[in-house]
């Protein structure tokens, strides 16, 4: 008997003990798990969402494209104090499911056809919008395609209206020599078959000072990075570029409240969130002066309160 079958036995003798394993146990899954957490059937698979806290709903779409939720409940968590978050695995990430993975079920449009399924399937009217990096462009076409269903949008390090970033963007510029020389070691790895959990951490660690101006954070960020998908994110820029993704016609004149929150550092040009507050004529810009790509991590309190504000201008 090993020691671990020690301890079991221990405890069915012990109802005392036991009792104490399954509060702890009760306690630590209180914890770790959302509110409310459950999965659309949808023609091609399954979409998983989680539902927190009361309020005003909230949709908050990922970056990416190709990652799942998961990087995002602490964001989610926070705001549930005050709003109800739902917060959803884009098709075919995460526990989101897909039959099959191609360029005909991986398109801009069947992701924004999701999102509605999940405010049907909730039965939400209307719900603001919050896109994070390429959830800012997804945010985007979807508020093109369906204006009604926003209360209004909320910009996070958003990847842009149209096609600017794909041309502007370089990742690795602002990483130091070593940095650069580090991630393509990490990078030729895993080219040549080795896909470990270590060697994908080990190449977020060297790629994630990019995305921040607190290094701190890098190890946060590293496994974010380790949870992506490139096969559905080279899909997803494909589609883009088929339908030449271009939102500014149809949203020039969205005049719902828009907030735009950038960090000052970050990887996306601030040229491109200026350009989206110029459009909306009834948006609002912050620039963290201490943040690069995640501002709810790196200015909590700036970012937060700016959301606060924000939401205030809705009725409950």
């Amino acid at each position: 008997m090993n020691s671990d079958d020690n301890i079991t036995a221990y405890n069915l003798r012990n109802p005392k003990s036991e009792m104490r394993a399954l509060l702890l146990l009760f306690t630590f899954l209180l914890l770790i798990l959302p509110s409310f957490a459950q999965t659309i059937e949808t023609d091609d698979g399954l979409i998983h969402y989680e539902i927190e806290g009361s309020g005003i709903p909230i949709l908050i779409i990922n970056g990416g494209p190709g990652m799942s939720s998961e990087g995002f409940r602490s964001l989610s968590k926070t705001l549930s104090g005050n709003y109800r978050t739902i917060l959803f695995d884009q098709r075919g990430t995460g526990q989101s499911t897909l039959k099959t993975i191609s360029s005909e079920t991986i398109t801009m449009d069947n992701m924004v056809d999701d999102i509605e399924r999940i405010r049907e399937h909730l039965g939400v009217q209307k719900w603001v919008v919050l896109g994070h990096s390429f959830g800012g462009i997804l945010g985007s076409y979807y508020a093109s395609k369906h204006p009604n269903k926003t209360l209004g949008l909320i910009y996070s390090s958003s990847g842009g209206l149209d096609m600017e970033l794909l041309s502007s963007l370089d990742i690795t510029s602002r990483l130091s020599q070593t940095d650069r020389d580090s991630l393509q070691y990490w990078t030729r790895q895993i080219a040549s078959g080795d896909t470990s959990y270590q060697a994908r951490l080990n190449r977020g660690k060297y790629l994630a000072p990019a995305y921040l101006y607190d290094d701190s954070l890098i190890l946060v960020i590293a496994e974010r990075l380790t949870q992506g998908n490139m096969t559905i994110n080279g899909l997803v820029f494909s589609d883009m570029r088929r339908i030449n993704y271009d939102t500014k016609a149809e949203l020039e004149n969205y005049t719902k409240p828009v907030l735009i929150i950038q960090g000052k550092y970050d990887i996306i040009p601030l040229s491109i969130s200026q350009k989206a507050h110029q459009l909306f004529p009834n948006s609002t810009l912050l620039v963290l002066d201490q943040a690069s790509h995640y501002g709810w991590l790196e200015e909590p309190e700036e970012y937060f309160s700016a959301i606060d504000v924000f939401m205030n201008s809705f009725e409950p």
